[in-house]
């Protein structure tokens, strides 16, 4: 089947709209204002990022007034504010996002059209904002998308990094890292908000005051400035706000230099204070206990909890007045939400602030504080949990450190009361870590400081509770939920699959897109011909697309009718990218032993960064890239099996190749991974998952049922038997010829003759050191990667399957987890009700309507 050109798609109708002419008049006049008065160009010397600035700069139009608005909304209606704490938000690019959200997308790309530009090429000009490492940095995004769009009174607080994740280049091979100045031409989005930048202090010394107050002085001052990015619900006239800080020096110069006269250097110097927000740690599942990591920390909590508070005081727009004085109503009217316990700094600041400036007595701040506070829990494994050496933060932040021992003596207190002088439990419970290094824990801070405690999926709830926190939940097992991770459905289907998000809504309308649960409409058409027609043609085209884009971007030509089998994610042993190495091996040995024997034809894509200081990751990337060198140059192969590893993978590589994916690998060793979204992504896409029973995977499968999703592998009880018993790798290599031959392969050789001994340390990691037991789990993942062979021959049963898999996605929209967060942490009811749009009188805020589709 031909590929539509974009020019021939562009020329369709949309079914969701067709554009108004004077909105299309009035973009083209605002494009053309902005392109003259905005960037001082004309059409001669204009480039396309000036055109993409000057598109950025019009939609921005539509969204400042509905920004504004719904600020006032909130002052009006002083409603209880969500403030979700986040050292990472992995936003992607933002204009076609807000183009859909605002619904003005059909208008924005006729005028473009008539203007004789193409969108996509603008959309192309805009930077990633890569403030993440990846899946919890993606799901704050996720959060801010749904919080806008389920009418919560929500913030996302976090860092204005000048360097986000860090561009991945593959040479010979390996990845290299280099910078990624996001920020060189501009962001169109955001705006300064220099009048409120607040002072942050580090280092100095504490005191008593002669009532008994402690004090923090002589300490080091750098100013947190705002920037604020706008976050429009979809089609609710919406719009909330997310503020990333950046470090600023203080006007004043550091008086050891200007008193030596040396004005040169005094001015040098305040660059140093501003590294603060130079660059995000590129660390994902790994904790680095480097200064200035914790400095990142403190300053991101330091500054907002001042703004909270301010907010919290002069709780009526335009007042900069405190109004309130008294905090008792501050719990009423303030949530936050601590990501994971990188902001969990924000326990004991909060703390100093109502004990040492506010002067409440210690019990009173307490309990507000524990009020307050709600943590999330995103990983079980031991080396990703922060615990800070309490000789690091006695330097940088001794008031604090005091708090946190006094906390601590408190707590113990209770322990002792509830259990009794249990000195093993004491140890145990106490957030202050004795032996080695003294540390404080900074996950047992957030549990006894937090009044709500979540796991991102069912079996990672459970797994909290009867593991890594089961004395923290036997002391308040009321703390304890769980909030299975989401998705937004706008961004996921919507944005990145338009022609699935049309075949979807001539089948069951408009609404799946605010209320993804009615997904589950589409489960009669299952078995319908010419709906399976229409999903199959749509994924065709994608695949098509997407190899169009493969061969340009890699000079590799893979076949659009092989099985598209992609895992992306970040690179780690646990993720097991190992695993799928060692079937793609497995297959390339029985092509080469059976060259004529018939096979289902596979295009296996693998993306995902790895830590820049993480050896084995970097192995893991090195031996695809050269599996993938010998598998594609090998004429015995042919079209049979290509391997292509994806570099630098990110947000926006994600849209392009999600929709084209016809098998998602979620592998990860069952127990390690808390959740995964990807996963629920290749979902909604209508691709279907081989995976072991982790994280979210169990729910997908109950959702679907298990005869909708290739489920291999060990089970949690299953994995700790054999860690009981002694896994000894030797035993499946021993007993598996096919998997001799495989290692044998990478331990002598086979992929690098030039150098031998180059996967000597992949070789050994499997055979010795492998804590992910990736080999107890490659008999049942080769026999299943069979059965998806079997199935993708019966394409019938292949799309049944697959809509069945959207059918079944409902439950894993993040509008759903935001509206289980609000009713059930932050205490606040969600919201479908339009705010009235610009141009209609805010009087019709009380009798507006639910949200028209």
């Amino acid at each position: 089947m031909a590929l539509q050109s974009d020019l021939d798609k562009r020329k369709q109708i949309s079914v969701r709209g067709i554009a108004q002419v004077e909105n299309v008049s009035n973009i083209k006049k605002s494009f053309n204002r902005h392109l003259h008065y905005t960037l001082v160009k004309d059409r001669n010397v204009a480039t396309l990022r000036d055109y993409f600035f000057s598109l950025s700069q019009t939609v921005r139009d539509h969204l400042v007034s509905r920004w504004i608005r719904t600020q006032q909304h909130y002052y009006d209606k002083d409603p209880k504010r969500v403030y979700y704490l986040s050292l990472e938000f992995y936003m992607g690019r933002s204009l076609t996002n807000t183009m859909i959200n605002l619904g003005i997308q059909t208008a924005c790309d006729e005028a473009m059209y008539q203007l004789g530009l193409d969108i996509e090429e603008l959309e192309d000009q805009e930077e990633d904002a890569g403030l993440g490492n990846g899946g919890l940095g993606r799901l704050a995004a996720c959060f801010l998308d749904s919080m806008a769009t389920i009418g919560l009174a929500a913030y996302g607080y976090g860092l204005r990094y000048e360097y986000g994740i860090f561009a991945q280049k593959i040479r010979n091979g390996e990845q290299a890292e280099e910078p990624d100045d996001w920020l060189r031409f501009g962001n169109p989005w955001e705006v300064p908000r220099p009048e409120y930048s607040i002072p942050v202090n580090f280092y100095g010394t504490t005191t008593k005051t002669s009532e008994g107050f402690a004090r923090w002085i002589n300490t080091q001052v750098i100013f947190a400035m705002p920037y604020d990015s706008p976050i429009p619900g979809y089609k609710n006239n919406h719009v909330n706000t997310m503020r990333l800080w950046s470090a600023k020096s203080p006007q004043e110069f550091n008086l050891q230099f200007f008193n030596s006269g040396d004005y040169i250097q005094a001015v040098i110097n305040r660059n140093s204070a501003e590294n603060i927000t130079r660059v995000l740690y590129p660390n994902d599942n790994f904790f680095e206990g480097k200064e200035l990591r914790l400095k990142q920390e403190y300053f991101l909590v330091a500054a907002t909890l001042q703004d909270i508070i301010r907010r919290f005081k002069s709780s009526k727009f335009g007042v900069r007045e405190p109004i309130r004085t008294s905090f008792e109503s501050f719990h009423e009217k303030v949530a936050i939400q601590l990501n994971d316990t990188h902001p969990s700094m924000a326990i004991p600041e909060l703390m100093r602030i109502l004990i040492d400036i506010e002067g409440l007595p210690w019990d009173t701040a307490w309990d507000i504080t524990v009020k307050t506070c709600a943590y999330t829990n995103h990983t079980v494994l031991p080396e990703a949990l922060e615990r800070w050496p309490t000789s690091l933060l006695e330097v940088i932040l001794p008031r604090h450190l005091e708090i946190m021992y006094e906390i601590n003596a408190k707590h113990l207190d209770e322990v002792r009361k509830k259990f009794g002088d249990d000195a093993d439990r004491i140890r145990r419970m106490s957030i202050v870590e004795e032996e080695g290094v003294k540390r404080i824990n900074m996950a047992y801070l957030s549990i006894i400081g937090s009044h709500a405690i979540n796991g991102v999926a069912a079996l990672h709830s459970e797994i909290i509770k009867a593991d890594i926190f089961r004395d923290f939940y036997e002391m308040y097992p009321e703390r304890f939920q769980n909030k299975t991770n989401g998705i937004t459905p706008r961004r996921w289907l919507l944005l990145c699959n338009p022609n699935l998000a049309d075949v979807i809504a001539e089948k069951i309308g408009e609404e799946w897109t605010v209320h993804l649960e009615q997904l589950a409409l589409l489960k009669p058409y299952a078995t319908d011909a010419n709906f399976q027609k229409a999903v199959q043609t749509v994924k065709q085209e994608n695949k098509m697309k997407l190899a169009q884009y493969l061969q340009k971007e890699y000079g590799v030509d893979v076949n659009p009718a092989s099985l598209f089998d992609l895992q992306v994610k970040r690179i780690h042993e646990y993720k097991r990218q190992l695993l799928n190495c060692l079937h793609i091996i497995t297959m390339y040995n029985r092509i080469k032993a059976s060259p004529m024997a018939k096979i289902v034809p596979r295009t296996i894509m693998i993306g995902g960064k790895a830590a820049p200081g993480y050896h084995m990751a970097k192995m893991i990337i090195k031996l695809v890239c050269y599996v993938a060198n010998v598998v594609n140059n090998d004429p015995i192969i042919g079209d049979k099996l290509k391997v292509i590893f994806l570099e630098n993978y990110r947000v926006t590589l994600a849209e392009k190749i999600i929709p084209a994916a016809d098998l998602s690998e979620q592998i990860s060793t069952a127990g390690t991974e808390a959740s995964g979204t990807g996963n629920m992504k290749f979902m909604l896409n209508g691709a279907l998952t081989i995976g072991t029973l982790d994280g979210a995977n169990v729910e997908m499968m109950e959702e679907m049922g298990a005869e909708n999703i290739f489920i291999f592998g060990m089970t949690v009880d299953e994995v700790e038997a054999l860690k009981k018993k002694g896994y000894n790798a030797w035993d499946y290599y021993n007993a598996n010829p096919e998997l001799k031959q495989v290692i044998d392969q990478i331990r002598d050789g086979y992929f690098c003759p030039n150098n031998p001994g180059e996967f000597m340390d992949i070789f050994n990691n499997l055979m010795y050191h492998d804590r992910f037991l990736t080999l107890a789990d490659y008999d049942d993942y080769i026999k299943k990667q069979e059965e998806v062979n079997v199935v993708y021959k019966d394409q019938e049963k292949w799309t049944q399957m697959a809509i069945m898999n959207i059918a079944s996605s409902g439950k894993f929209s993040s509008d759903r987890t935001i509206a289980e967060y609000a009713r059930e942490i932050w205490g606040v009811e969600p919201s479908w009700e339009k705010l009235p749009a610009p141009h209609e009188p805010r009087e019709i805020e009380e009798v507006t309507g639910k949200l028209e589709v």
